[in-house]
């Protein structure tokens, strides 16, 4: 008898469960833009690269380049520059890096991609990074 009131009660559990999605992540491109202004584009400036502005790629490019993960062409990994490592790196000379020292990689790399996405040639808001 006990275990017929289980099987309902384990497959309502199931159902309310089931109901209740799994929260993804709500990226915050107010604070990728602030990251990747910070600390991207003063990376960049200094180098014989020059600034990147967001709409110099169309969002599909942004997002190929992003999923691809390469940096410097292919030399390097771009999750790299996300990562708590190399804000740590950086922090006694960038306070964008110290501010988010303690952000997850994953929600600042999101961060990030919003607002290039966002800045985009055919973005919402086209932007520069000046």
């Amino acid at each position: 008898m006990k275990s017929t009131r289980l099987i309902p009660a384990a497959a309502l559990a199931a159902l309310l469960a089931a109901s209740f999605p799994a929260q993804a992540y709500d990226a915050d491109w107010k604070r990728g833009r602030v990251y990747y202004r910070s600390v991207c584009t003063a990376c960049h400036v200094a180098s014989p690269v020059g600034s990147i502005n967001p709409s110099t790629r169309l969002k599909l490019e942004w997002t190929a380049y992003l999923s691809a993960d390469k940096h410097a062409k292919g030399k390097e990994k771009l999750g790299t520059y996300y990562s708590k490592a190399y804000r740590n790196s950086i922090k006694a000379t960038n306070k964008a890096a110290e501010k988010f020292i303690d952000v997850p990689d994953a929600e600042l790399a999101e961060d990030v991609k919003a607002f290039l996405i966002k800045g985009a040639k055919d973005g919402d808001a086209p932007a520069s990074c000046s």
